[in-house]
């Protein structure tokens, strides 16, 4: 014969305050783990979803990042004799050749100087990223000092907006556009002329040539023919896989650090839902008795006790995702630690993050739970009733 679950949530509700207070600690250690797995998760979505499968990008063999890549002239005219390029509508070809180089501005409000990356572009380079669409302005002249900021830049550092002027390879740039990029990276740089953002920082080299295929599925052979040809010394790699490889190091260090925040708050909301089963036993001592006494097996009693602490985990990991969701609502910036510039992201809340916090709090739940459950169904019938 089995107790049935209702008894368990009555008995949750008679004691309201313990089981609010006790599932209140769990929320919390729930909140700051889901927190910092939607930071993780935003993170890597805001520079994956910068990349596109169909793109390739081309750098420097060894160079982490566009920042320290560089690509002359000559490699790039072979990079861009590649047969598999897709052309566009008006029978261009989807190639651009880019700089990327990191300049320091200030903050609106509090002056403090950040990296920021500036992008020097071709025509195509818009064409390959079908996410970046210009929110305001006009896009700058070919040949021009003009440039256009990302959505985040003009909301975050001086001289970012429209008619505002940036000084820097010592030449005074106006801004003439604004572009917004979604939820990718693109949104916090800085886009100009490829051949004037050269001339300014006397750069004779590119930083990274990126084209688009004309099919997803070629991108093994030309691989294989770019890497094979003695004349290059360059990586190959699709342009989503080179923005994961962007976010590796920085996620890593997040999930490592909301490992042992979590696992530290953990301690002490598994200790809170111990003591709770502690004390919800020694005050049912003669509950317990009665029900031994009306027939119910040892097992039953185990299972309605750990099912009580299960219902507390259950309770607080709602509660802390209910928190967490909110999160969604922030955008923060953080240093790219592979281009040593500023990035902004949002917090992202998935379903793997969603059933990660409550399996997490159930297991909370379970091990506070367990040894006050055992106790309480190891209590003798005699002894149990003499003491209620």
């Amino acid at each position: 014969m089995s107790i049935p679950v209702s008894y368990s949530f009555r008995n949750l509700f008679t004691r309201r305050l313990t089981t609010f207070l006790t599932a209140s600690g769990m929320a919390l250690v729930v909140f700051v783990f889901a927190s910092i797995l939607m930071l993780s998760a935003g993170l890597e979505k805001t520079l994956v979803e910068t990349g596109s499968d169909d793109n390739v990008i081309v750098t420097r063999k060894a160079a982490n990042s566009e920042v320290q890549s560089g690509v002359d002239r000559q490699q790039a005219a072979i990079v861009e004799s590649v047969p598999e390029i897709a052309t566009g509508e008006n029978g261009e070809r989807l190639v651009a050749r880019e700089l990327v180089v990191l300049i320091s501005l200030l903050k609106r409000g509090s002056d403090k100087p950040a990296n920021v990356v500036i992008r020097g572009v071709e025509s195509a380079s818009l064409l390959l990223r079908p996410q970046v669409r210009l929110s305001a302005g006009r896009q700058p002249r070919p040949g021009t000092s003009e440039i256009m900021a990302g959505s985040s830049i003009a909301q975050r550092f001086k001289g970012g907006g429209i008619g505002e002027s940036l000084h820097f390879g010592m030449r005074d740039w106006m801004v003439v556009g604004i572009f917004d990029a979604g939820s990718t990276g693109f949104s916090s740089e800085i886009w100009g002329d490829a051949t004037q953002l050269m001339q300014a920082f006397r750069r004779p080299v590119f930083s990274s040539i990126t084209f688009k295929l004309r099919d997803s599925g070629e991108f093994s052979g030309v691989e294989k023919r770019l890497n094979a040809d003695p004349r290059l010394t360059l990586d190959v790699r699709r342009e989503t896989r080179y923005y994961r490889d962007q976010s590796e190091a920085m996620a890593k260090f997040l999930r490592i650090l909301g490992l042992s925040l979590t696992i530290i708050f953990s301690l002490g909301a598994i200790i809170g839902a111990m003591i709770t089963m502690y004390a919800a036993v020694a005050n049912r001592v003669g509950e317990i008795g009665t029900l031994r006494a009306l027939g119910f097996q040892r097992s039953s009693i185990l299972v309605a006790f750990l099912m009580e602490a299960l219902l507390l985990g259950f309770t607080g990991g709602i509660a802390g995702l209910a928190g967490a969701s909110f999160m969604q609502l922030i955008t923060i910036s953080t240093m790219n630690w592979q281009t040593f510039s500023e990035l902004a992201f949002s917090f992202t809340l998935t379903f793997e993050i969603i059933y990660k916090s409550l399996l997490f709090s159930l297991f909370m739940g379970l091990v506070g739970g367990l040894i006050p459950a055992i106790r309480a169904s190891r209590l003798k019938i005699v002894d149990a009733l003499r003491q209620s």
